[in-house]
């Protein structure tokens, strides 16, 4: 099947049409090889909408002077993963950014990500509801809704196509976990409608194991149910009156994982290199040990010895003789001589001290160990 807003050349004639009924480009193929009609239902090019307006309290004390989406996990930003995600013809995505809004606009505009990025900031926090709401104005209809914390492996594009031929109002991601609680959870029919959302249930309330995962694609029209200037939660004030209208769930089967504390963090950064989207995975020149390692901009790390699964920030130093592993060490971090550092994520500047060993520590910028 073609890609999102792809024409395959192939050896008979395709045509695009516009049906007028959904906004939705019709591919109509007259026949494939064998002779059989198809048709495949594309989405019109679409925005995307990221809420990242979030405090990171789960990530304290890292995030009281760096926001969690801009935490480096297998050699990027954590924003970045989640953008990669995207189609390549998405025309814009806007980040609906709250706490610490100024550093990230700075940062996407130093570092231009893949796609085109804007940022929407609110001057009070607003919940995902009033985010949406705040930022949401210029969406596409449909549009991608994604949530820039969550590491994952989801085919977007084919969200999209089934948004488009189901017709209804949205369509969630969902990944199925053995614990439901710290998550919004839904009930299928067999079509894959949602039928029942509930936010946060016990787990004797959960209505299955299968979550909200933080992607989405919604109709524009959705907007329309957020009051203006008002903090709201989308999932607990808005989304249980849409399901009259037909919302769908998308089953993922790749890899999940919400990166919003440290444990989940370093093992969100292991799924990123295990499915090769940290780099070639191999130990940076002059090092030794075991990889993958990710070395980023002006970095060095000369002499010093790895275990799997780090991210070196840039301008971080890891002298000779010191050791590093499962841990994420952010921009100028220096790890001294004879130094170790295992299941770790250390903040701007950290300097461990020469012969010191930390071991499970989340440690703030500019603290020495």
């Amino acid at each position: 099947m073609p890609g999102m807003g792809e024409h395959r050349e192939t050896d008979f004639v395709g045509c695009v049409v516009r049906d007028s009924r959904h906004g939705s480009r019709v591919t109509a193929w007259p026949s494939d090889p064998k002779g059989i009609s198809q048709v495949f239902l594309l989405p019109p090019p679409m925005k995307a909408l990221m809420l990242v307006g979030g405090f990171g309290t789960r990530l304290r004390p890292i995030t009281y002077s760096v926001p969690k989406q801009l935490v480096p996990l297998a050699g990027k930003p954590m924003l970045y993963h989640v953008l990669d995600l995207l189609p390549n013809d998405v025309e814009e995505v806007v980040l609906a950014t709250g706490y610490k809004a100024d550093m990230i606009d700075a940062f996407v505009r130093a570092h231009p990500p893949r796609l085109p990025v804007r940022t929407v900031s609110e001057a009070v926090p607003l919940g995902t509801g009033g985010g949406m709401k705040n930022a949401g104005g210029a969406m596409s209809d449909p549009f991608f809704l994604l949530n820039s914390d969550v590491i994952a492996r989801v085919d977007l594009a084919e969200m999209a196509r089934r948004h488009v031929a189901h017709g209804g109002v949205g369509t969630m991601g969902l990944y199925e976990v053995e614990d439901p609680r710290p998550y919004g959870v839904a009930a299928l029919d067999a079509d894959e409608r949602i039928l029942t959302f509930v936010e946060k249930p016990e787990l004797a309330d959960a209505p299955s194991r299968w979550i909200n995962a933080g992607f989405a694609v919604w109709n524009r029209e959705v907007l329309d149910a957020i009051p203006p200037a008002q903090a709201m939660s989308f999932e607990r004030e808005v989304l249980p009156g849409l399901l009259d209208r037909r919302v769908y769930g998308f089953r993922i089967t790749g890899y999940f994982d919400d990166a919003g504390s440290p444990e989940r963090l370093l093992r969100s950064q292991r799924l990123l290199f295990d499915d090769g989207r940290g780099g070639k995975g191999a130990l940076p020149s002059g090092t030794f040990g075991k990889g993958p390692v990710a070395l980023m901009a002006g970095a060095c790390a000369n002499g010093a010895s790895f275990g799997p699964y780090v991210t070196v920030g840039p301008g971080a130093v890891v002298d000779a003789g010191a050791h590093v592993e499962n841990s994420i060490l952010m921009e100028g971090v220096h790890v001294e001589k004879d130094a170790s550092v295992r299941d770790s994520v250390l903040g701007p500047k950290v300097r461990v001290r020469s012969g010191h060993s930390l071991v499970g520590q989340v440690l703030g910028e500019g603290v020495e160990a």
